[in-house]
């Protein structure tokens, strides 16, 4: 199982407009595409998720992350914000990139901790905040994605 399996390019935006952690959750929920109830009640998960502690990892990284039965299936989402915004993250250092993951509570898969760690491992790598930050296009991601062979 690699990375680049779970993203396409409809769910990545390097251009978030967000000035605080809600929208720039809000803005990260959109690109999933779900309906509106279901968007509301992923938002207050994913809040209340926060509220147990920030999921900024540090190094200008985020990967908010639930379980919800909103989705039937895990998905993923990369945003990218060019003013990076205060997220609490484990490092007090503002946040530039984002990660979502959710899954269903129940999945046969068993990916969504697989997925987390992936990403974990990948925000790990000490040239990848800077390459987040350099890219122009969700293909770029995509290929990022695939250099890393995570």
């Amino acid at each position: 199982m690699e990375l680049r399996e779970f993203f396409n390019e409809d769910v990545i935006n390097l251009n978030l407009q967000g000035e605080s952690k809600d929208e720039i959750l809000k803005e990260l929920i959109a690109l999933l595409e779900l309906p509106e109830k279901s968007e509301g009640i992923l938002f207050k998960m994913l809040k209340r998720r926060e509220n147990l502690g920030s999921t900024g990892i540090g190094r200008g990284i985020a990967i908010p992350h639930c379980r919800s039965l909103v989705v039937n299936r895990l998905r993923v989402a990369f945003g990218r914000k060019k003013g990076p915004i205060d997220f609490k993250a484990i490092d007090d250092k503002p946040v530039s990139f984002f990660f979502l993951i959710v899954a269903p509570p129940l999945e046969v898969s068993n990916q969504y901790l697989p997925v987390l760690g992936k990403i974990a491992q990948l925000c790990r790598e000490p040239d990848v905040p800077e390459r987040l930050g350099s890219l122009d296009t969700p293909s770029g991601f995509l290929e990022l994605l695939g250099d890393k062979q995570v």
